[in-house]
């Protein structure tokens, strides 16, 4: 990420008449200024300055990528409203599974009405879903009305593309199959203030046979860890004091760089960051957990006692079919090391139910993996076929109702378990980093654990942003609520010291 006034300076030296030039990030500087002239000359036919409205679905590596996208938009002159009727828009999409893809066919079809009545209206898709050909064809097919699609791996080329969409009556389609190019030093404009996602990877090479990832998010590549280093440091002097190291497989970082360097390394160098206070990551492949990172985690003052470790099945059969490259037994022997090595680790999951062959009896070995973990959480699904992927093939004898009913059974012993162990901390004081107001009760503020549990509790809006102790004074299943527990002096001391 670079700072305006950086970029400011940067585009002063840049010369339009001149071509564009072929290295990055410069290049993307040209355009940027570039499409700032055609923004302005946009808004002054309309007296008054273009809008955009950006739509995220997905992960938090989309959420990532639509702060740089949002970060270009602001920066060439748009203002960024809440509101599909937006003068350009954009869907940042998710393809995990076929329901997400629905939800952008449906926005879809809402935003075209718009378009009819707004013919200047600009429309735009990006992410994983705009990386299966499938989906091109069907918007070029039935969507014709939308005018730049976009992929997962030329993010950073948005304002090159909004010049050629400005230029252009025609779909602008750019699509890459794959890349090893990672650009830096491009604006983006962050949710909060005081945390922020840091990309470390991209892509994934697990190739789980039901997981679409791999062939829209591309190989797995490491960014150069000096990169990293250097983007916390600049997040945490403008006031972050949370960061969560994102990755398809956080594991498998540092394996493409010239020289290797391990995810356990990294976060040893990120814990150096003077005024970081709070370091979390996602997500982490069992296969790849290594004793070392285990290790770091639990001697760390600043990593956070969560860790989500995704099962995905406790049958061995079904694992072997899902390409996971662990057993049963694998997985409850790591997850027993980390809980006696980290006694209070909160362990969360992902659990499909669904799986092609998956029996009733597979479901029972899920969830006697669920009752001897003793999930924090678990996030769970019914399985959702994609096409393209191996699973997808797979003969799948298990009815609709068959199906439903070993989910609601998993799902019962999975809430269960996840309030037994969330509930444990009642009454004891831990400290909270206080992230808004309550959406339900403005007297409230809501805050996160380390271990990523949520509380509610009555303070000033001056503390978001700060770290604060709370009493956890009752739990509600899955999350507490609770009081503030500092002396009155500290208190209005943190309340003084907050802009």
């Amino acid at each position: 990420m670079i700072k305006n006034e950086e970029l400011e300076a940067i585009l002063e030296t840049i010369d339009l008449r001149n071509d564009a030039p072929a290295d990055e990030p410069m290049r993307q500087y040209y355009f940027i200024k570039k499409s700032r002239e055609i923004v302005n000359a946009e808004s002054e036919k309309l007296g008054r300055r273009l809008t955009a409205d950006g739509e995220t679905f997905g992960c938090q590596m989309n959420a990532k990528d639509s702060e740089k996208l949002i970060g270009i938009l602001e920066n060439i002159g748009f203002e960024m409203i809440e509101d599909e009727s937006a003068d350009l828009v954009f869907y940042n999409t998710c393809t995990v599974r076929d329901n997400a893809n629905q939800r952008v066919y449906g926005r879809l079809g809402f935003v075209h009405n718009m378009k009819k009545k707004n013919p200047q209206k600009k429309v735009a898709l990006c992410g994983c879903m705009m990386q299966e050909p499938s989906v091109i064809e069907k918007i070029q097919k039935s969507y014709r009305f939308v005018d730049l699609i976009f992929g997962t791996h030329n993010i950073y080329k948005f304002a090159e593309l909004i010049v050629a969409m400005y230029s252009s009556d025609s779909m602008i389609i750019d699509i890459w199959k794959d890349t090893d190019k990672i650009v830096e030093d491009l604006p983006a404009e962050r949710k909060y203030t005081f945390k922020s996602g840091v990309n470390i990877m991209y892509g994934c090479n697990n190739f789980c046979s039901y997981c679409i990832v791999p062939y829209v998010r591309g190989r797995e590549r490491s960014r150069n860890p000096k990169d990293i280093i250097r983007e916390i440091e600049k997040l945490v002097a403008d006031g972050v004091v949370e960061i969560m190291l994102l990755g398809q497989n956080v594991n498998s970082y540092g394996k493409t760089l010239d020289e290797p360097m391990s995810f356990a390394q990294l976060l040893q160098e990120v814990e150096k960051i003077d005024g970081l206070e709070r370091i979390r990551f996602m997500t982490s492949h069992p296969k790849d957990l290594s004793d070392d990172l285990i290790q770091v985690m639990k001697h760390s003052k600043k990593i956070c006692r969560h860790l989500h470790l995704p099962l995905q099945a406790g049958s061995t059969r079904i694992l072997e079919a899902m390409n996971r490259h662990y057993t049963k037994e694998q997985y409850l022997a790591l997850a027993h090391k980390i809980r006696q090595e980290i006694p209070d680790i909160s362990l969360t999951t992902d659990i499909i139910v669904g799986f092609p062959g998956e029996t009733a009896a597979d479901v029972d070995e899920t969830i006697e993996v669920v009752k001897e973990v003793q999930f924090d959480n678990a996030f769970t699904f019914i399985y959702s076929k994609r096409t393209g992927t191996p699973a997808a093939t797979m003969p799948s004898p298990a009815s609709d109702e068959e199906i439903k009913e070993n989910f609601d059974r998993l799902l019962n012993v999975v809430q269960e378990t996840a309030r037994s162990r969330v509930g444990r901390l009642t009454g004891e004081v831990h400290s909270v980093l206080v992230e808004e107001i309550n959406e339900h009760t403005a007297s409230l503020l809501t805050g996160r654990l380390s271990n990523n549990t949520i509380v509610h509790f009555p303070g000033d809006a001056r503390l978001i942003g700060k770290l604060v102790n709370v009493k956890l004074v009752e739990s509600h299943g899955f999350y507490y609520t609770g009081e503030i527990h500092m002396q009155e002096h500290r208190l209005r001391d943190l309340l003084r010291r907050t802009k």
